[in-house]
């Protein structure tokens, strides 16, 4: 999933993220900082939402049906996966994949797993912390190999 279907697909619902949050088009305007004119055009289908409310959207409402159909059960994943191009600036602790996941590799206390919404990937340890993600299979293999083979020694 690439940035521009993440804003494509979020901008589409934003309605139904706003509807099942319970909010007025007033007030989801000032939660995710735009103007109502600016949500009303968005939910309208006239514009889409720029990659700074989609960021907001998916933050402030991670947690709806709505996003998670969208995006899975960790969101905001999805989107510092997008936003560092697989890089990841932290090592961030998982649940271990048992939802939204597919074990594809397993070797000396790694995980390649593939997400099954977003379709990226993400190795984590033996304890389940991520340490890295990318959109990238190719990038992600050569990854994990490196990782399981450095491991061994």
């Amino acid at each position: 999933m690439m940035r521009e279907e993440v804003i494509a697909k979020v901008s589409e619902k934003v309605r139904m993220v706003r509807t099942e949050a319970g909010y007025t088009q007033d007030k989801m305007a000032d939660i995710i900082g735009v103007s109502k004119k600016t949500l009303v055009q968005i939910e309208k289908g006239r514009i889409y939402a720029s990659w700074s409310t989609v960021v907001a959207i998916c933050a402030l409402f991670r947690e709806t049906e709505t996003i998670q159909f969208i995006l899975g059960n960790d969101p905001l994943e999805v989107l510092e996966t997008i936003a560092h191009e697989g890089g990841d600036y932290r090592k961030a602790k998982t649940l271990g994949g048992r939802m939204w996941w597919r074990e594809l590799a397993r070797g000396n206390g790694y995980v390649l797993q593939q997400n099954l919404l977003s379709q990226h990937y993400r190795i984590i340890d033996h304890d389940h912390f991520r340490i890295y993600s990318s959109f990238s299979e190719q990038e992600s293999k050569e990854r994990f190999a490196e990782l399981s083979s450095s491991s061994s020694r």
